[in-house]
């Protein structure tokens, strides 16, 4: 017997990749349970199902920055912050946090598939009873338009986004004049795609070559350092509102017509905004 959720819960990541760097990802989560049925006639009550998975994940991985420790180009040390992660391929990062921020596997690569694979296992070592095993499937959202990863951290967040270099996946719809503008949206997707998004305060030092960003949250210290010509700065915290109110006056600015931009934080959820040209905000 096996009981099956779709769209269970989503997952918010960034990784480390030697090709591509750091990584924004977004997965939506898929999960069969097997077992046996109880006297109840069930073999897991739905309305525990969710949470008791989603309490699985959001204690580890979800929200961190996930390191594969055997690729080429990666160390990984003790600091006052906690944890200390550097790279050297494809550029040069330093990462810094307590070790709750980060998922360092035992990989030279980070794939769905392995992903999905060590979340099972989790799951199934804490099952009940009659339930035998419990598979998980992870897939990015389903894109028709344009979307960009990034990663960001938001320092005054009570939760887990406080973390210094989590990230998402994410779709962005752009309007001017009533009409979507596909051409704008692959512009701006393929501009911010992977670039690490913070807040001008928070900068330490910055050079023609290298930024350092950091910052003191309720679980600690964090601060990461990588090439200036990866970040997008943004005047205020990197929310998700604050993301679309900059992309829309960005994009007025620019194209000299009002704009409207639909930003997503991930699936299924982000911010609205609008800006005219011709507005001026002291």
């Amino acid at each position: 017997m096996a009981l099956f959720v779709k769209q269970l819960t989503h997952i918010d990541v960034s990784l480390w990749c030697s090709q591509r760097g750091l990584v924004g990802c977004s997965w939506q989560v898929d999960a069969v349970l097997e077992g046996e049925l109880g006297e109840d006639g069930m073999l897991f009550d739905f309305g525990e199902v969710k949470p008791w998975i989603k309490r699985t994940l959001d204690g580890g991985l979800d929200h961190t920055l996930l390191v594969p420790t055997n690729a080429p180009g990666i160390s990984v040390s003790d600091c006052p912050e906690g944890v200390c992660i550097k790279t050297t391929l494809p550029y040069p990062m330093e990462v810094r946090g307590p070790k709750e921020a980060f998922t360092l596997l035992p990989w030279h690569e980070i794939t769905l598939d392995q992903i999905a694979e060590h979340l099972s296992q989790q799951l199934t070592e804490q099952r009940p009873t009659n339930v035998h095993q419990v598979t998980l499937t992870l897939s990015d959202e389903s894109e028709d338009g344009a979307a960009y990863g990034y990663s960001h951290g938001l320092k005054r967040h009570a939760g887990n986004c406080q973390r210094i270099a989590h990230g998402h996946r994410s779709r962005l719809a752009i309007w001017q004049q009533g009409k979507q503008q596909p051409q704008l949206e692959q512009l701006w997707a393929s501009w911010l795609d992977n670039r690490y998004l913070l807040e001008e305060a928070d900068i330490a030092t910055s050079d023609n070559d290298f930024l350092t960003c950091r910052y003191r949250a309720a679980q600690g210290d964090f601060s990461i350092t990588l090439p200036q010509s990866l970040c997008a700065v943004l005047p205020g915290p990197t929310t998700v509102e604050n993301i679309a109110a900059w992309l829309a006056k960005q994009v007025a600015t620019q194209s000299g017509h009002a704009t409207r931009v639909q930003a997503f934080e991930g699936i299924n959820k982000g911010a609205m905004a609008e800006f005219s040209p011709s507005v001026v905000y002291e």
